[in-house]
């Protein structure tokens, strides 16, 4: 196989124009990003395509996006977990980390337009989504995968989505800081949800056989930077073969053949943070292979030889324009997922532990 040479200096920007294009050519006239024409949408893919949009320069359409959201957003601030353009096909129950995902993609939004008028307009969209997943907080720390219809919430917690509503608390207190508003009860949630997850295993995934197998399980709490320095370095290293094929990519499952271009992605990004520059441009540059007329598959079966299934999602194109920005720093946003926040709870508890926060030395994962 041969690869994309990638180089941290340098952004091929026509080279990812095809996949911000192929992300708008999929949105309908409502702002709505299916998974691709003709599909449904799920309001955290939703938001991970306009992600895509912006950083590909669509940012009216980016826009329209989130207005999607604001205008199907549910009076508690839950989103159903799957519609046809703008009618819910799933009315089973509401996500945590769909509601809150509303302010991760605000404030990247924020980030690239610097339209802090717009901010101000979708602020009770994001104070509601917010508010919505700290309620199904439990008082050992861990947030319930999910609202009922009826009210009350699943006897269970994810650590991915976890980690996805812990950075989503962090970009919520960014958007709360740049409009004047003091949430110090979003910033105990997150303090308690990363020690939650550091610390109280036992409280995750309970009904979900081998947990372990996921790789999202594996780099989430790095990606949300629940995990820093050498304490995340660790959890890297520690399970980097049973899921990174080398030349290919990233196993979305341990024990499957199966390499997923999304998660190769957020993993990108993982290293990414952790100051592991050329590993993450290597990994970055094996998944140009599974690169189709701009989009991306969705996955690689190795032992088949073959593209499983046979889908090119929006959100997977917008994983990759997300790992680019952070690669190549091309928009002001690139560095979300990739930057310590300026004010880190979790970074805090690390440096109790005697762990260092900043990348230092080179270590094991580049």
């Amino acid at each position: 196989m041969s690869h994309l040479v990638l180089s941290p200096h340098f952004f091929p920007a026509n080279y990812f124009a095809r996949t911000g294009e192929y992300i708008a050519s999929v949105q309908l006239t409502s702002g709505a990003v299916p998974w691709y024409e003709g599909g449904i949408l799920d309001p955290w893919d939703h938001i991970e395509s306009a992600m895509g949009l912006a950083v590909a320069g669509y940012t009216r359409r980016a826009k329209r996006a989130y207005l999607w959201c604001a205008r199907h957003q549910l009076p508690d601030g839950g989103f159903w977990p799957a519609y046809a353009d703008s009618a819910p096909v799933d009315q089973s129950r509401k996500e945590a980390h769909h509601s809150a995902y509303l302010a991760t993609g605000l404030w990247h939004y924020y980030l690239v337009s610097g339209d802090r008028g717009f901010l101000a307009r979708m602020w009770p969209a994001v104070r509601k989504g917010l508010d919505f997943a700290c309620d199904l907080q439990t008082d050992h720390g861990e947030i319930a995968w999910a609202g009922l219809p009826c009210g009350g919430k699943y006897p269970d917690a994810l650590v991915t989505g976890n980690s996805s509503v812990y950075k989503s608390l962090e970009c919520g207190l960014g958007i709360a800081a740049v409009l004047g508003y003091c949430r110090p009860d979003w910033a105990e949630a997150r303090l308690r949800l990363g020690r939650a997850i550091r610390n109280r295993g036992d409280r995750f995934d309970r009904t979900w056989p081998a947990k372990e197998r996921y790789a999202m399980d594996w780099f989430y709490p790095v990606l949300s930077g629940v995990y820093s320095g050498d304490r995340a370095r660790r959890r890297l290293m520690r399970r980097w073969s049973a899921f990174v094929e080398p030349g290919q990519g990233c196993r979305c499952v341990r024990d499957e053949p199966w390499i997923t271009v999304a998660e190769s992605c957020e993993l990108v990004l993982s290293l990414l943070g952790l100051g592991a520059t050329s590993r993450a441009a290597r990994l970055f540059g094996w998944l140009q292979e599974h690169r189709c007329a701009g989009s991306y598959w969705i996955g690689y079966q190795r032992e088949l030889d073959l593209y499983w299934p046979r889908e090119r999602p929006t959100w997977t194109a917008a994983a990759v324009l997300l790992a680019a920005d952070a690669l190549f720093r091309a928009t002001p946003a690139a560095g979300l997922f990739t930057d310590a926040p300026l004010s880190e709870p979790g970074l805090e508890e690390n440096r109790a532990e005697g762990l260092r926060d900043e990348c230092g030395e080179a270590g094991p994962v580049r």
